[in-house]
C-alpha cells in the first residue's frame, strides 16, 4: 500500500480535555511511531499542545515517546 501522508495527526476535543494522536510513518524496515497525548482544556494546556505539535511536526520518525499522557 502506497504511504499517502508521512504523518499525520487526529485530535478528539471536548469541553474537558483534548486527546490527540500523531502517527509518523517508518520508512524501510521501521515501524511507524505512534504518540497519543491528553491535554487540559485550560489555555496554558491549549497553547503547550500547538508546541507540541509544532515540534512533532519537525521531528522525525524515531520519536522516543510513546503513549505519553498529560495533564
Amino acid at each position: 500500500m502506497e504511504v499517502m501522508h508521512a504523518r499525520c495527526a487526529g485530535l478528539d476535543i471536548s469541553k474537558k480535555d483534548a486527546k490527540v494522536c500523531v502517527r509518523v510513518a517508518g520508512a524501510g524496515r521501521r515501524k511507524t511511531v505512534e504518540t497519543v497525548s491528553t491535554w487540559s482544556s485550560m489555555t496554558r494546556q491549549i497553547l503547550a499542545l500547538r508546541e507540541h505539535l509544532a515540534a512533532e511536526q519537525g521531528r522525525g520518525s524515531s520519536s522516543p515517546r510513546r503513549n505519553h499522557v498529560r495533564r
